[in-house]
């Protein structure tokens, strides 16, 4: 009996100390698990499970960084542009570093720097006028930070300080509206006596709007422009300058250009306010092709609008991810537009996005 008993404790203690060395065992893999998580390296192989899922999964694409400095809030149109850039920035999922620098050129320089400072991936920049760039420019490239430039161009001597320009071509669109005017007036004989207000004085738009213009009326001497002034792209300044154009030549006005919707706007009240009918007694040009333009050719307040399309989110988006992706890009990326008149504006409105 004692014998049988002394066999019963050696096994029980066996299986205790075999029990003990298991335990001893486990503790010592999560202790060693344990170590190698907390200092960031996981060496364990992971299940066949764990493997199919994440050859399922997508890979993580990291957030690119865009520091765009808009040049101001002037108008509708660039509170549109504006709108489209932020928009097409939350759909691609690009962190978007956005800085209006309500028409001062020094604040689109400290902008820039701002964004150097952060280090974004790219920088695009909406230029108030075309000149005086290269040295800011050259900062970003130092830094290794593509640009972009949109809408307006600018003036440089190393064009390999940017990578694109993303936008219209204002040349072609003053184009547009010259010969638009040409057609409108074939059957009139005699002096046709032209007023327009131009934008911002050193901006692309208005240099380029003007040259376009004059380029299409080319050699018909009967094509006159007798005044012609800036109006700052602003409902008000065209309103105040077209007052001003009226008072001066006692309302010998035949032709308004305007470089944009908001100063023909303007020139709309001053042109009632004199006592005139504008569409009829003074043909209005204008550049944009905002609602309220097509609303005033319905009205047949404005004979013609040549369109400038500001909704180049998506394209600055799409340009911004094939930089990340190394991919080359062409050194112009043009919106299409065309001409639109009093007799295509009603069908042609409720398309209108601003």
């Amino acid at each position: 009996m004692r014998r049988t008993l002394e066999i019963r404790y050696g096994k029980a203690v066996g299986l205790a100390m075999l029990m003990l060395v298991l335990v001893a065992g486990i503790i010592g893999c999560k202790t060693d698990e344990t170590e190698k998580i907390s200092g960031n390296v996981v060496n364990q192989t992971p299940s066949s499970s764990n493997r199919n899922d994440e050859e399922e999964a997508e890979p993580l694409r990291r957030s690119f960084k865009l520091g765009f400095s808009q040049l101001g809030s002037e108008s509708d149109w660039r509170l549109a542009n504006t709108k489209s850039i932020r928009e097409a920035a939350n759909e691609a999922g690009i962190q978007l570093f956005l800085e209006n620098a309500e028409q001062s050129q020094e604040k689109q320089i400290e902008a820039v720097r701002s964004f150097i400072d952060q280090g974004v991936d790219v920088i695009a920049i909406a230029p108030v006028v075309e000149t005086g760039w290269e040295p800011i420019l050259r900062e970003a490239r130092t830094a290794g930070i593509p640009v972009l430039i949109l809408d307006r161009k600018m003036e440089l001597s190393d064009q390999s300080l940017y990578v694109t320009f993303i936008g219209s071509d204002f040349y072609e669109e003053g184009r547009m509206a010259g010969r638009y005017l040409l057609d409108k007036m074939r059957d009139r004989s005699g002096e046709i006596r032209i007023a327009e207000l131009r934008g911002t004085e050193g901006a692309s738009p208005s240099i380029d709007r003007g040259g376009g213009f004059r380029e299409a009326l080319g050699e018909f001497k009967e094509m006159n422009i007798i005044a012609s002034e800036s109006a700052d792209f602003t409902q008000s300044r065209g309103k105040e300058v077209m007052k001003s154009f009226l008072e001066t030549h006692k309302g010998a006005i035949d032709v308004l250009y305007s470089h944009n919707d908001d100063m023909a706007l303007g020139a709309i009240e001053a042109v009632e306010e004199y006592g005139l009918q504008p569409g009829k007694d003074i043909i209005i040009i204008s550049v944009d092709g905002t609602r309220q333009a097509f609303e005033m050719m319905i009205e047949g307040k404005i004979n013609a609008v040549v369109e400038c399309n500001p909704m180049l989110g998506p394209n600055v988006m799409q340009a911004v991810l094939e930089l990340m992706e190394g991919r080359t890009l062409p050194k112009r990326i043009i919106t299409p537009e065309r001409i639109y008149t009093e007799v295509t504006a009603e069908r042609e409105v409720s398309n209108r996005k601003y």
